[in-house]
């Protein structure tokens, strides 16, 4: 039944990696369900027979679905099946879409799909680079044109050494989460996480992944010698060479006039009267071929900037090759929010806005890794009046989803723990303006913000990206590209990091991949400009983390109880919590751990809600002085709770530094005083003195009087409260 079936078989970081061809997805132009140790992907190439037409861009499509199924999960939806891909599956897309992309042939238009279905998953074998592997394959067999393969691994680093796919423990104590994807003899990509890593031991992680990556190339290019499909013809988008050459000649000094200024909007306005003139005179001799014309003018456009920075080493804004745009930075420009930071790079400017919570203001998450929730978050707009542009908006793509992602792990390694800012907290990046790495000036907001904000971050991150112009073997590296560089050059590699090492890296590339060389440039060109950023404009705005939160953040108050004392503070059906939270004006949150963390706007609030607490879970102590609340009053004195469930008496001796005739002189039922545990008998019950407090609290000087009172009654197990006279 299964004629062409056949599996290939290699190792990768000591588990084994399992490629099965011929038996499922046949009808797709290449397959296959690929297997690294209990991790399983189907992975799929399909590409239409006929170019989609009246676009002007290749039309593919990555998708990494997750299935719930892979860990033995059944989703929380209430539909209870998989619904959106989550941000992790989208992310993973983004990672696989970026080294596959520039090796498909630019002037191809036919529709290419490719979906890696997650069937399975072992936590020690990542799905994420399997799927990348596994795509690489689909499509190298395939007839879908294609200048593969590549191969995908992960780099850590553990104790100091680098780790190729660490497992899942392995994964816990590394320094560094380094995906790098790789061609036969190039870098196809890179996306880092890291804690404050050096240049040097950066570089040589990537290296590491690079020659791991070459094993896997060579593997898969054996199974294409055996299986691989011819690759099928198309036919090509590119415009007339003679139409391009003559519009090349007729307006080629009118657009290097265009282009020729640092402000965007006087460029796109130099560029409608070009456009307007090439049109009238170019569509009566090429009729409806507005769209190749459009096409001619792009490439114009592009040859121009390329010519410009490799011949002349000239910018279009009249930079220095390693200069950046001017910057500006500014916190604490929205009153009523926890924290705000602007920060501004020529005319990309990005709004940083700083929320804190409480945990229970966490993301919960239904993935098929063991996180199920996060408690620092950012998010990324990309309105589409920042470029200009009228759109309705629609909610986050993967473009704002990816950005968001990368500005959120940049600033991860140096947000405080839960321990030591018992928090939630959330960061939102609106772009303003955008002419170029508006993800890095998210960054830098977002570290503005935090400051802003009185979080005690570990140190400022700071972001910055370098361009590159490659022809043959010529190449050229510029830091803090703007719009143009980024649309008519061959690389954005965008760097994260502090004044210690690297925090975030992640490479686009339109070319098939760079060389050792570029990315040793890349990290020392993006070094040197994080810390002028971060010394020259961030830190001379706000030099630390304000002492104090916004007046309008909540107070967050943290302990820890032991477990079996939980139950307690709760109550029967939460009455206990319920009780304190309304007297204290507040939200407690308890974790399964004996965790506690209370969120009040009001601090005194915040801190009476973590007496009582206390109280409750570590027992009363002789000596010890509460603050309480009447409940009864007798003849003999007055009961008063201090916890929710303990309760004292304060006999009519012990009510006052003077002589007390009757205990409704002193108090009434629902006062709060503060009392002095004297007493804990065998039976738990607790003898209380208002006096002892007084004295010891405010000094006040007792009286040398003795009550006239009854005698202290007699225990009696339970009646007249614990009492019974004499």
């Amino acid at each position: 039944m299964f004629e062409d079936y056949k599996v290939f078989q290699t190792t990768l970081a000591g588990r084994p990696l399992v490629v099965e061809t011929g038996k499922v997805a046949q009808l797709a132009n290449g397959s296959c369900l690929i297997r690294y140790g209990n991790t399983a992907v189907l992975c799929t190439a399909t590409a239409s027979e006929k170019p989609r037409e009246g676009v002007d861009f290749f039309p593919l499509s990555v998708d990494y679905e997750e299935k719930l199924y892979s860990v033995g999960k059944i989703p929380g939806s209430f539909q209870r099946r998989e619904g959106r891909p989550s941000e992790k599956a989208i992310l993973a897309s983004r990672v696989i879409d970026r080294p596959v992309r520039p090796l498909f042939p630019k002037d191809m238009r036919n529709d290419v799909s490719i979906v890696c279905t997650v069937l399975s998953v072992d936590p020690d074998c990542p799905p994420e680079t399997t799927a990348m592997i596994g795509a690489s394959i689909a499509i190298s067999i395939s007839d879908i044109p294609w200048d593969g393969p590549i191969s995908g691994v992960v780099v850590g680093l553990v104790d100091g050494e680098y780790v190729i796919n660490p497992t899942a423990e392995q994964e816990a104590n590394s320094q560094m989460h380094v995906t790098v994807a790789s061609t036969a003899d190039l870098v196809a990509m890179i996306e880092a996480g890291a804690n404050e890593i050096d240049n040097e031991t950066m570089f040589n992680g990537i290296m590491a992944g690079h020659a791991a990556n070459q094993d896997i190339v060579k593997f898969i290019n054996d199974i294409v010698a055996q299986i691989g499909k011819s690759k099928f013809a198309f036919e090509s988008n590119d415009p007339d060479p003679a139409m391009y050459e003559a519009i090349k000649e007729f307006a080629i000094e009118k657009i290097r006039y265009a282009l020729d200024t640092d402000d965007k909007r006087v460029r796109d306005e130099r560029l409608i009267p070009v456009y307007t003139e090439v049109h009238e005179k170019f569509d009566p001799e090429y009729p409806e071929m507005g769209t190749k014309i459009d096409e001619c003018l792009y490439k114009l456009q592009k040859y121009v900037v390329r010519r410009w920075l490799l011949d002349d080493g000239k910018r279009v804004d009249g930079r220095g090759i390693d200069e950046i745009r001017p910057l500006a930075a500014e916190v604490g420009i929205l009153p009523r929010t926890h924290g705000s930071g602007l920060f501004t790079r020529g005319q990309t400017q990005v709004l940083t806005v700083a929320t804190l919570g409480s945990s229970r203001d966490a993301q919960l998450l239904d993935g098929i890794d063991d996180e199920d929730s996060k408690r620092y978050m950012h998010h990324y707009n990309f309105p589409s009046y920042s470029v200009g542009e009228t759109k309705p908006s629609r909610g986050p793509g993967r473009r704002e989803i990816g950005h968001g992602a990368l500005a959120e792990r940049a600033l991860l390694p140096v947000i405080p723990s839960m321990e030591e800012f018992p928090y939630t907290i959330r960061l939102v990046s609106e772009v303003l303006s955008s002419n170029g790495s508006t993800s890095q000036g998210a960054i830098c907001g977002s570290t503005l913000a935090l400051m802003d904000a009185g979080v005690p971050i570990k140190a400022p991150v700071a972001g910055i990206s370098c361009g590159l112009i490659t022809e043959g073997d010529r190449f050229m590296t510029m830091v803090d590209i703007q719009g143009l560089e980024d649309f008519f050059g061959d690389m954005d590699f965008k760097v994260g990091g502090t004044h210690k090492g690297i925090t975030a890296i992640q490479m686009d590339l339109k070319v098939h991949g760079l060389t050792p060389e570029i990315i040793r440039e890349a990290l020392d060109k993006t070094y040197k400009a994080r810390i002028y950023i971060l010394d020259e404009i961030m830190l001379k705005t706000i030099s630390a983390p304000r002492d104090e939160l916004s007046p309008y953040a909540p107070k967050m108050l943290s302990t820890k109880i032991d477990l079996d004392k939980i139950r307690e503070v709760i109550g029967k059906g939460g009455s206990v919590i319920q009780k304190i939270q309304a007297e204290c004006n507040c939200k407690i949150d308890i974790e399964e751990d004996g965790s506690v963390f209370i969120s009040a706007l009001n601090i005194e609030d915040g801190k009476r809600a973590l007496s009582i607490i206390e109280t409750i879970a570590k027992d009363p102590e002789i000596g010890a002085i509460y603050k309480g609340r009447v409940t009864r009053l007798m003849a003999f004195g007055a009961f008063v709770e201090i916890a929710p469930g303990k309760e004292g008496l304060v006999h009519i001796s012990r009510l006052d530094v003077k002589r007390v005739e009757k205990v409704e002189d002193v108090v009434a039922v629902g006062d709060e005083v503060i009392v002095k545990v004297t007493e804990i008998d065998e039976q738990g019950r607790i003898n209380l003195s208002r006096r002892d407090a007084l004295i010891e609290v405010e000094g006040l000087v007792p009286e040398n009087t003795v009550s006239d009172a009854p005698r202290p009654p007699r225990r009696d197990n339970g009646r007249n409260g614990g009492f019974r006279h004499r």
